[in-house]
């Protein structure tokens, strides 16, 4: 990959020459500066990444779509976030823009180490401004080219998460917004292929429509079409060894991915 931001590394980017661009939020390891010493033992196992995602998509960038993937973790900022800090799921148990928790629950910082507003607005302009302006830009350019653009935004999550989820999660969860973010027969073709993904369990708008990306840069009438899939860590790693990665246990759930990117790249708008 080459990165299009020298000066700062927030992402790494491979433009592609289709209609298509997988876009990678949370797969970063790297934190700002001084920040690995206000966190505490659990902060630093940053274990709330999207782990090896971009490894599972890294197949896309032969087949002519754009890959763009963060360097930082989300605990710097949530790029999938509100940069105005309103809730995902009003009413629901939220992570926040900056976290301060983990999806255990357990505190991220020591304590009077968490970040102030001001901090918080310094980590927005300097890590998630210049990230979606860039990704702004290349939509509009993918979109000027074809005529339309469809976003793939890639995430994973531990399968079992009480402090969000009763239960176990499906391997594989599609978010459409509610229908809002995508055309009906888009949402519908890759819902088909998930659904017929032999040993994977699916469910489409279930607990994960589609974070702030997939919403905010979702507007089908205007010919940017976006999707969240959200995938289910126990479907292609060990949950309890995160930061390995096991190619050969992912071969599976790679081949559905495969399939899915084939399908989302024979789409055009003249399917309805």
């Amino acid at each position: 990959m080459t990165a299009n931001t020298p000066d700062t590394g927030l992402f790494t980017l491979v433009p592609g020459r289709t209609p298509l661009l997988v876009n990678i939020p949370h797969a970063g390891t790297r934190l700002s500066p001084g920040l690995e010493s206000r966190l505490t033992d659990a902060g630093r196992r940053l274990a709330d990444t999207d782990w090896h995602v971009e490894k599972l998509y890294s197949f896309v960038t032969g087949m002519g779509a754009g890959l763009m993937v963060a360097t930082h973790s989300r605990y710097v900022v949530d790029l999938n976030r509100d940069p105005g800090g309103r809730a995902l799921y009003p009413g629901a148990d939220n992570t926040e823009l900056c976290p301060t928790s983990g999806f255990d629950a357990e505190p991220l910082y020591r304590d009077g180490a968490r970040p102030d507003e001001a901090e918080v607005a310094a980590r927005v302009a300097h890590y998630w401004q210049p990230y979606h302006d860039r990704l702004v830009a290349e939509l509009e350019m993918i979109r000027r080219r074809h005529g339309f653009a469809i976003l793939l935004d890639g995430h994973s999550i531990p399968s079992v998460v009480p402090r969000f989820f009763e239960g176990r999660l499906p391997d594989l969860n599609l978010g459409s917004n509610d229908g809002r973010s995508a055309a009906a027969s888009l949402a519908s073709a890759a819902e088909a292929v998930l659904a017929g993904a032999t040993g994977f369990t699916s469910v489409h708008n279930g607990r994960f429509k589609g974070g702030y990306i997939t919403r905010h840069y979702g507007r089908p009438e205007e010919g940017l079409h976006a999707l969240q899939l959200e995938l289910a860590q126990a479907c292609y790693m060990d949950e309890a060894r995160p930061e390995i990665w096991d190619a050969a246990r992912a071969a599976p759930l790679t081949a559905v991915l495969q399939r899915l990117v084939v399908r989302l790249l024979g789409w055009t708008p003249r399917d309805g």
